[in-house]
């Protein structure tokens, strides 16, 4: 599957849990894969949701820091294995846990990383870009980083911490 994917993303304080509207829990671990053709991103992901394990394969065209085109797709454990042979060495793999809720007809998504108990980087695909976002009163958003690169998955991975995290 390709489309045009508008995504915003902003640096929050991780909420208490039982305020949120929670749709599903997934253990995601990504690694990131050599560039393929036109410099695109390439990754797989073991995503774990009630101990059922399902594997994809992305590549990812960034054409503004909020659009990219983006193909996914569901593969089996044996290309999974075979695609991390490809495994970049100088970004080990993202490993999160992915909570998913719903509020004012939005769908969240947070990712809570295993370097932080204090801050996660919370995801809403969008319709469009202007389109507005209402966050439930128990999200405290500190700021967008949607065009901080620092902010990516492979940069918290590799530097293993948020940007001016000095804990």
């Amino acid at each position: 599957m390709q489309n045009i994917e508008i995504e915003r993303k902003f640096l929050i304080e991780i909420p208490e849990m039982n305020k949120l509207d929670i749709k599903r829990e997934l253990d995601i671990i990504q690694t990131y894969l050599a560039n393929g053709k036109s410099d695109s991103q390439r990754r797989v992901r073991k995503i774990t949701e009630n101990n059922n394990h399902t594997y994809f394969y992305t590549e990812k065209i960034f054409l503004t820091p909020t659009e990219r085109i983006e193909k996914e797709d569901k593969i089996s454990l044996n290309n999974y294995e075979q695609f991390l042979n490809e495994a970049k060495k100088d970004i080990p793999p993202v490993v999160k846990k992915r909570i998913c809720f719903e509020y004012q007809n939005q769908l969240f998504e947070m990712d809570i990383y295993s370097f932080s108990s204090q801050f996660a980087i919370l995801e809403l695909e969008l319709e469009s870009v202007s389109q507005e976002i209402i966050f439930p009163d128990c999200i405290n958003v500190l700021k967008e980083v949607s065009d901080d690169k620092r902010y990516s998955n492979a940069a918290l991975a590799a530097e293993n911490r948020f940007p001016d995290d000095n804990s």
